[in-house]
């Protein structure tokens, strides 16, 4: 060992004792605040497909190519991390020795040729990625971008570091071919070859190129150990975590969507008949609230923007950021970790749980933090305002894009609750339809015995329940497809479409109330269950007898789909819950309705959140539009064939944004019964995109959607130009193109 040799080893295990130090605190102080949040027991059941789940998100990076450029750019950067390592622990050898290398297998030729390739594939990677960043960082001109608000330099920080780690990866490769240290083949490791054809025959400088490669690694270690918060590179250990501990791992996509998680109280669910709000949690208040999950969610959050770069308030100029969200929660967790793991805390009555002498002793700054609400303005030094938290519709863009399974949805939902249940504080203009729901059933205040005024001008009988049990579908109506003008145009269509085709089905007419979905999104869990456990008990005795897979129920209504098929089994409701759309292309395939009258005029189709990215329904519908809009001519499989869409005259027209990337209409989230007064409305963003395929027909599935968009027309002066309808009124026309349910239909729009 010479004194190059000597001075490089001492260099390196200096950097590397003081970066392992750092980084051991640093995972002891992330684990401590993670272990503050509440009790999550559910999130250690199935471990075999978490991990299958885990492995196969992360090694496929499933989520990360849903974005295939980015997507594949990280996970050669990613493996590149992974692999790599193996040659930065190499380096420690080769301080030491110019001949050094990895015991056993840094001789083997293909282990050259493997990370030689791996690490030209990661150069590639991590240039694009940087690429990217710049092209999209927030400071451009005229740019909205996905990185607003990510702390930047982090960003450039770690990107440099990978591609300069990469770079002394071949520097020391380069050194050993010049000075005839290397035992790979040129065939195996092509660009170590070259880099060494240009390097002098230095011996000193592998250990010295080694050093480097060691400081800059150690020093990345010590900078990330030094910022807890860092998400953009905590995230590379703490996502396998996330990922394994997700909500519903065997879902394919995010496992935060469809139904929201019961209100949790010491990782129980809330028993509203004994509940006891000095003893249980409603909601959450204070961030340690959240379960420990939750605060792993923050933590892992890798400050991407995926999430903020789909969602429908911050696109239309809301405060809403789903990434700051997350973002603003993670740093007032840490922040106020130090008064918490000293003994501070509220308790649920929120009187002090620390000790006066406690309290003398504890860091300002975390004091401080803890006088902040979670909710609040910012004249109240809320950590999250008011208007943040109620621009959120629940569509579950975020949740969706988020590449590792943070559950936005969850979070958002569960402030709501404590704001709704406990503060009363909630927009005012909300505060009538939960009246209404309380008091009459409906979102509207309609009259219970109006609720079957739809079937009235029919020309057959819609049965009851009751009435007949002979059904193989209960129709569940719901209170926009039983009360607004033009979801009862749905209703009719659908149930006159039903009787065509033959199928039995029966309706509960006024045995029906609120599914409870706008209760349970604005966060009044309390009327939810109980208009839950009112349709389940009725549900129950309809179903009476019957076993799941007979106990069948049609809605035409996403949000009533959503909330009978994944939310009342959390109430002792278990039922096979289909969208209409799915039956109706059923229907179709099987030859019981024949659309014989093409659609003309261009026909686009929105997909609703709540039906399609919530619940992967995305292509029934089409199936049923691309039938209509042939008039029953084409490849015999529900249209298929014309859901490509060959022209603005022939097809389906997809909009830029849709599936499971569909663009909100505004009205989820409750948000239906609250004004939208910042920003511009999102409904008309939607209308403007939808207008921009020149069809005359919007297609619908969702009774709200069809009120946002509906509106959004007749606000653009539109009216007579482009019309709103439901895929089963598409469908009506060209199965019955003369007559419809008791009225006279308006003919298609010619193109």
């Amino acid at each position: 060992m010479g004194s190059v040799q000597i001075v490089t080893t001492i260099l390196a295990a200096a950097i590397t004792a003081v970066a392992v130090g750092l980084a051991v605190r640093a995972v002891m102080k992330m684990v401590a605040v993670i272990r503050l949040g509440q009790p999550a027991p559910e999130r250690f059941t199935d471990k075999g497909t978490r991990t299958r789940t885990m492995l196969v998100e992360t090694a496929g990076h499933t989520r990360m190519l849903k974005w295939s450029v980015v997507g594949a750019a990280h996970w050669f950067v990613m493996v590149g991390f992974i692999v790599l390592s193996l040659l930065v622990l190499e380096a420690y050898f080769e301080v030491v020795t110019p001949a050094g290398g990895l015991p056993i297998i840094g001789h083997w030729t293909i282990f050259g040729l493997a990370t030689e390739l791996i690490g030209i594939l990661g150069l590639a990677g991590i240039l694009v990625l940087m690429a990217i960043r710049l092209r999209n960082r927030p400071a451009r001109p005229g740019n909205r971008s996905r990185f607003t608000g990510s702390t930047m330099w982090q960003g450039y920080f770690v990107e440099w570091v990978v591609l300069l780690v990469l770079i002394f990866g071949f520097v020391i490769r380069g050194f050993k071919v010049a000075t005839d240290h290397f035992e790979y083949p040129v065939w195996a490791t092509p660009l170590s070859h070259a880099v060494g054809a240009a390097l002098p025959a230095w011996t000193a400088g592998v250990s010295v190129a080694a050093l480097i490669k060691i400081v800059i690694s150690m020093t990345w270690l010590i900078v990330i150990s030094l910022n807890v918060t860092m998400g953009v590179a905590w995230h590379r250990f703490l996502a396998f975590f996330n990922i394994f501990f997700k909500r519903e791992p065997a879902k394919a996509a995010g496992s935060g969507l469809g139904p929201l998680r019961p209100m949790m109280s010491d990782g129980k669910p809330l028993d509203f008949e004994e509940a006891d709000p000095e003893k249980d949690q409603f909601g959450v208040a204070q961030v340690e609230q959240f379960s420990w999950k939750g605060l792993l969610d923050f933590s892992t959050c890798t400050e991407c923007g995926r999430c903020q770069s789909q969602c429908p308030a911050w696109n239309t100029g809301k405060p809403l950021s789903p990434k700051l969200l997350v973002l603003s929660l993670r740093d007032h967790a840490y922040a106020k970790a130090p008064y918490l793991l000293a003994g501070g805390g509220k308790d649920l009555t929120g009187e002090e749980k620390a000790t006066a002498a406690q309290l003398a002793h504890m860091d300002v700054l975390a004091l401080a933090e803890a006088d902040r609400p979670l909710i609040g303005t910012a004249e109240e030094g809320g950590v999250i305002d008011p208007d943040v938290l109620w621009s959120c519709t629940t569509c579950g863009a975020c949740v969706e894009q988020c590449p590792v399974d943070i559950e936005h949805v969850d979070h958002i939902v569960d402030m709501r609750r404590y704001q709704v249940l406990i503060e009363s504080s909630f927009p005012s203009e909300a505060g009538v339809m939960l009246r209404n729901l309380e008091n009459k059933g409906n979102p509207w205040g309609a009259p219970q015995n109006t609720r079957e005024d739809w079937t009235k001008g029919l020309d057959f009988e819609v049965p009851r329940v009751g009435e007949v049990e002979d059904f193989e579908y209960l129709f569940w109506v719901g209170c926009a497809g039983a009360f607004e003008d033009r979801a009862k145009k749905t209703t009719r269509a659908v149930a006159t479409l039903l009787n065509e085709a033959g199928v039995k089905f029966a309706i509960l007419g006024e045995g029906e109330t609120c599914s409870g979905d706008p209760a349970r999104r604005i966060g009044n869990e309390f009327v939810f269950q109980m208009l839950a456990q009112q349709n389940v008990e009725t549900l129950n005795e309809a179903f009476e007898g019957r076993e799941k897979a007979k106990r069948k129920i049609v809605a035409t209504c996403p949000h009533c789909f959503n909330t009978l098929g994944n939310e009342y089994g959390q109430l002792g409701g278990e039922f096979e819950v289909v969208h209409h759309t799915q039956l109706l292309a059923h229907l179709v395939s099987t030859g019981k309705l024949t659309p014989v009258q093409p659609v003309d005029g261009g026909v686009t189709y929105h997909d609703p959140c709540y039906l399609g990215r919530h619940n992967r329904v995305f292509a029934a519908p089409r199936e049923v539009l691309g039938s209509a809009i042939g008039g029953g001519a084409g490849d015999g499989q529900g249209g298929a064939a014309a859901i490509s869409g060959a022209g603005r005259d022939s097809g389906l027209i997809e909009m830029p944004r849709n599936s499971e990337r569909s663009f909100c209409c505004g009205a989820g989230g409750a948000r239906m019964w609250m004004e939208e007064k910042i920003g511009k409305r999102i409904n008309v963003d939607r209308v403007e995109e939808a207008m921009a395929t020149g069809a005359k027909t919007v297609a619908v599935g969702c009774p709200f959607c069809s009120t946002m968009l509906n509106d959004g027309v007749n606000g653009k002066g539109a009216g007579e130009q482009v019309e709103v309808i439901d895929v089963a009124s598409v469908l009506l026309r060209s199965v019955k193109p003369d007559t419809a349910p008791g009225e006279k239909e308006t003919a298609p729009v010619a193109g």
